[in-house]
């Protein structure tokens, strides 16, 4: 077997468990980004301030604070991970397109880098779903083992 043939089937094997440790990292991080918007009082307070829309910003700040936190625990534990993500995604493109445009990868602030590579993550668990290690696949197991209890009692 040649090298190359031992990384993919090595690759095909761990695959499950680097796939949820990605999600898992970016649920945290997520939580992390939310943890660290709410602390920041005096940059949401700036947010609002510069806003000409009050009760919008006010009530988008809310939206990204909540969403973040629940958000962030729900993916890191796989919990209707599509779900959580299409919360997230519409506040990193706002991230990316809006707040960070003129920052490139090459900046001294690389916001805009974090934000691009992160939704680039959500889109991509939000197209593969929550993985093998995690609750949304341990409720569909349930669920299977009761619907074949239910067929072999019926037979």
């Amino acid at each position: 077997m040649s090298w190359v043939q031992q990384v993919d089937r090595w690759q095909h094997e761990h695959h499950p468990v680097a796939y949820d440790y990605g999600r898992i990292i970016l649920g945290l991080f997520i939580l992390y980004k939310g943890i660290m918007f709410i602390s920041d009082t005096s940059g949401l307070a700036q947010i609002i301030q510069n806003s000409q829309f009050h009760f919008v910003a006010l009530g988008l700040a809310h939206y990204v604070a909540f969403a973040h936190l629940v958000g962030g625990v729900l993916i890191a534990l796989g919990l209707i991970t599509r779900v959580a993500v299409g919360f997230q995604i519409p506040i990193l493109v706002g991230a990316v397109f809006f707040f960070n445009p003129d920052q490139g990868f090459f900046s001294g602030n690389p916001q805009f880098a974090v934000s691009l590579v992160t939704l680039i993550a959500l889109i991509f668990y939000f197209v593969g779903g929550s993985g093998y290690y995690s609750v949304d696949h341990k409720f569909e197991m349930n669920e299977k083992r009761l619907q074949e209890k239910k067929r072999g009692m019926s037979v």
